[in-house]
């Protein structure tokens, strides 16, 4: 059954679920006349957008994402907020199934009325993971909803897309053998606002109260991504409900100080900004497959630069300069 926008966004604001993923599947769509209804909804109901509390939550796979969700999702709904996971992972174009397995594992966060769980595909609409979160994280905004917790699939690029869209950036830690810096890059450390170390108990916390030492001093080489803002390393256990208040207080303080210093809104500005560059760049090279002409002279600069004909940045300039001479003529 098709709906009209009226009705989705009427659906929206009353906070029908059913509705609300409706829309969502509307903008994830590829198809030109979905496209065009999307875009209408996404104007129309942008006046009621921005009004969430937007958290990044990451870690290496195994370190209690999905626990910690579901367990601090119904800590924030006992605070009295409502709130949407969405579950980002970037292999779902070639494994649907996988990515279904965050909704089975919180159950009991699923069963909240005031909770919203959405699977966010890598494979939508000319962005991938990026640009379907964004728009799914406006529809949920426009829906009501307090927090938005994006689970990503772990250590990586997703990450980098992530922090871009987010007000706070969670690391997941857990301790394991050997050095416990490895395989945390700078880039992602020099991202963070928070950091909670998950699984700890009796039998562990002296080295979790090791690692939190390291990670400390791995902090203290890193420029402060927000200025009066010593990064917390918070020790407990997402399954045994420990240290989740701890996390809690420490997000709404963090925010509380970027509204402060006027960063909060300044971010914000930044981060619509790089998705408007980003998607200028997506319009422009849809624009080109369009154009049987202008693709030919696309694939010839392109294969001029794989072959090393001249250099690619040479060959991207030439193609710019005579796609815009062509389109200005």
């Amino acid at each position: 059954m098709k709906f009209s926008t009226e009705e989705l966004i009427n659906g929206i604001q009353s906070g029908n679920k059913r509705l609300i993923a409706k829309a969502i599947t509307l903008v994830e769509s590829k198809k030109a006349e979905h496209r065009e209804q999307a875009e209408e909804l996404l104007k129309k109901i942008m006046p009621f957008t921005g009004n969430s509390v937007r958290v990044g939550v990451t870690g290496v796979p195994g370190a209690g994402k999905s626990t910690f969700i579901e367990s601090f999702g119904r800590l924030a709904i006992a605070n009295g907020n409502k709130v949407a996971v969405l579950a980002i992972d970037p292999s779902s174009a070639i494994n649907k199934g996988s990515i279904l397995g965050d909704k089975t594992r919180m159950e009991e966060l699923a069963k909240e009325e005031n909770a919203f769980i959405r699977p966010s595909p890598s494979s939508g609409f000319l962005g991938g993971v990026a640009n379907t979160t964004f728009e799914t994280m406006l529809i949920c905004e426009a829906a009501g909803y307090d927090f938005i917790l994006i689970e990503t699939v772990g250590v990586g690029q997703s990450e980098v897309l992530v922090s871009d869209i987010t007000d706070v950036f969670l690391f997941i830690k857990i301790i394991g053998g050997g050095d416990e810096l490895q395989g945390i890059k700078r880039g992602i450390m020099e991202m963070l606002d928070i950091i909670f170390i998950n699984k700890v108990d009796d039998s562990n916390r002296q080295k979790a109260k090791n690692t939190r030492l390291e990670l400390k001093r791995a902090l203290d080489f890193i420029p402060a991504k927000e200025k009066s803002w010593k990064v917390p390393i918070l020790l407990g256990s997402a399954l045994q409900n420990e240290g989740l208040e701890d996390i809690y207080q420490k997000i709404n303080e963090f925010i509380d100080l970027k509204k402060k210093n006027g960063h909060f809104e300044s971010v914000r500005i930044q981060q619509s900004e790089k998705r408007y560059e980003y998607w200028v760049q997506e319009y422009i090279l849809s624009m080109i497959k369009k154009d049987a002409t202008v693709e030919d002279a696309y694939l010839q600069h392109k294969k001029n630069a794989s072959e090393m004909v001249s250099n690619p940045s040479t060959e991207a300039k030439l193609f710019v300069k005579n796609f815009l001479s062509k389109n200005k003529d």
